[in-house]
């Protein structure tokens, strides 16, 4: 076993590796095309709710793709286990690319009303469950192909394919936005990425039909090792049980979540945060990830020679004690007026916290945010102000600087607020973004104003905290179950741990900052998590490099 594991990969095996990851970065393509039109797709598909409500909602529909992605690994996870990879492999990449063509396609909610959202949803699952089954079944491949001392090398170019793809996404939007102009994508423009992935389906295809079987499964089926039932074994059995667990809370949690503050929250944070204009934001984001991606092949190979474990942790921990600092730097480069501001005059909301709503709340309607906090907090989050609480017991008061402007309530009659209450609001609002203006709060980043080359340099060590902890985990997850349920038990804390901790980090973080007010307040999401995982993974994960991936038992 070990002497087949140890030969050098030849030439056709190079390029059936290839060929699986070009594939992904196409898969990924089409899944991150969403996540990087979200504000737009929040006006197009939600235009039902407010503007805050919108995009919360936009991101639930995001994150739904995520919460799938389980479900698609059980589902396919199984099929690989027991049919093989490649015809696998097939089916999901057919089902991801269809779904974004269709998206592209679907008319918006002033055309067909609620029912546009609805198959928005249903789509993003569909995708879902396709790259459910997407990631277990190319990192297992790649993985029983690679030479014994190889994995970590090998294996790290999978792990590029989610960053391309979403590099390619912002590269194909940036080229649309500027072709079309800005008035006409955000009108139709934005179909054309999803459109043209059709393209980009008719490649991979054809790419997937050329990849020969994994040695190692062809080895196990021959032999007849291959599993009846690779669900009762993977998570019926607690010795395996035990090491799912260990892998989902002691890597992959932590890891997501850092993957998605890096790569995600981090684009999020400068577009509907710092007011960054979308294009200039992409651009950013684009050089960033192309100066990051050679580190998951460096950190993958150097995984070969010191341990998975070690460079994981160390990228955890880094993310644990410089996420605060890093992300004010990142507000004092992006948009230094913002930061200014901040510092010359604070915003502080003193009301009585009885009376105040979850602001994250993603169905609620404007009517529904009557109290004065709700309507001081209510507005102040859907223009990205920062604000510090103070507890009080009567009505809400907004403080900017020394000017104090008191919120006033909501009166509803006949489900819209009654004239009165309706122009106090209005008046409210216009005094408390008059103040702001005056004193100092921009209400967008001055591009003249923005340190390009300090916000490219925040942004690729995110990038570079990402690469540390995805560049090695593919191989630490294949070296940790045997070969006849592998492709199961992989994909299921892989899937959790990215799709439910990870995939819902910008809804969550989002929803958070809403809520409380302050900024930064949403980073405490990603590093709760990546902490817990730190403890769990140094107590309880043991090292994997050396094991013997081709042991069927």
């Amino acid at each position: 076993m070990a002497t087949t594991a140890a030969r050098p990969m030849s030439a056709e095996e190079r390029k059936v590796i290839f060929a699986s990851s070009l594939g992904t970065v196409f898969e990924w393509y089409d899944f991150y095309l969403y996540g990087s039109l979200a504000a737009i797709i929040a006006k197009q598909f939600f235009a039902g709710l407010d503007p805050t409500s919108a995009f919360i909602f936009a991101l639930f529909a995001f994150a739904a793709g995520f919460i799938v992605r389980p479900f698609g690994a059980l589902f396919f996870g199984r099929l690989g286990d027991m049919i093989g990879r490649k015809y696998t492999f097939l089916v999901t990449i057919l089902l991801m690319g269809l779904s974004t063509f269709i998206v592209g396609l679907l008319p918006n909610y002033a055309s067909i009303g609620v029912i546009a959202p609805v198959i928005l949803i249903v789509l993003r699952m569909l995708q879902g469950l396709a790259l459910g089954g997407e990631y277990g079944g190319a990192a297992t491949y790649v993985a029983e192909h690679a030479p014994q001392g190889k994995r970590g090398a090998y294996t790290s170019w999978i792990q590029t394919t989610a960053t391309l793809g979403l590099f390619l996404s912002l590269i194909v939007i940036l080229i649309v936005r500027n072709v079309v102009g800005e008035e006409a994508f955000a009108a139709w423009g934005w179909r054309i990425p999803f459109l043209v992935s059709i393209a980009l389906l008719a490649v991979s295809v054809w790419i997937r039909l050329s990849m020969n079987e994994s040695p190692a499964f062809q080895k196990m089926k021959s032999e007849g090792k291959t599993s009846k039932a690779p669900l009762k074994e993977s998570f019926g059995e607690w010795k395996n049980l035990k090491i799912v667990l260990l892998a989902l809370f002691g890597l992959v949690a932590g890891q997501a979540v850092v993957w998605y503050t890096g790569q995600f929250y981090a684009l999020f944070f400068l577009q509907s945060v710092l007011k960054v204009d979308a294009s200039t934001a992409n651009i950013l984001i684009a050089i960033a990830l192309l100066i990051g991606t050679p580190f998951f092949v460096i950190f993958g190979t150097l995984s070969d020679k010191v341990g998975r474990k070690p460079i994981i942790l160390a990228g955890l921990l880094l993310a644990v004690f410089t996420y605060f600092p890093l992300f004010k730097a990142l507000t004092q480069a992006a948009n230094p007026a913002l930061a200014a501001a901040q510092v010359a005059n604070q915003v502080v909301v003193t009301a009585n916290p009885a009376e105040c709503s979850f602001g994250g709340n993603p169905v609620a309607r404007e009517i529904d945010f009557r109290s004065s906090c709700d309507i001081a907090k209510r507005f102040l989050a859907a223009n990205a102000v920062s604000y510090e609480n103070v507890a009080g017991t009567g009505q809400a008061v907004v403080k900017i600087g020394s000017k104090e402007i008191a919120a006033p309530t909501g009166v509803v009659v006949n489900s819209k607020f009654d004239e009165t209450s309706a122009a106090a609001i209005a008046a409210f609002k216009k005094e408390v973004g008059d103040t702001l203006k005056a004193d100092g709060y921009p209400s967008k980043a001055d591009p003249a104003q923005i340190n390009k080359p300090l916000v490219v340099g925040i942004l690729a060590i995110l990038v570079i905290y990402v690469t540390m902890v995805y560049g090695p985990i593919a191989a630490a997850l294949v070296e940790m179950f045997p070969t006849r349920i592998r492709y199961t038990s992989m994909s299921l804390p892989y899937h959790i741990g990215n799709g439910w901790f990870g995939g819902m980090l910008p809804t969550i973080s989002f929803a958070m900052v809403a809520s409380n007010g302050n900024m930064y307040y949403g980073l405490w999401y990603p590093i709760v998590i990546a902490a817990v995982t730190f403890v769990i993974g140094l107590l309880f994960v043991r090292e994997t490099k050396d094991v013997d991936i081709y042991a069927s038992d």
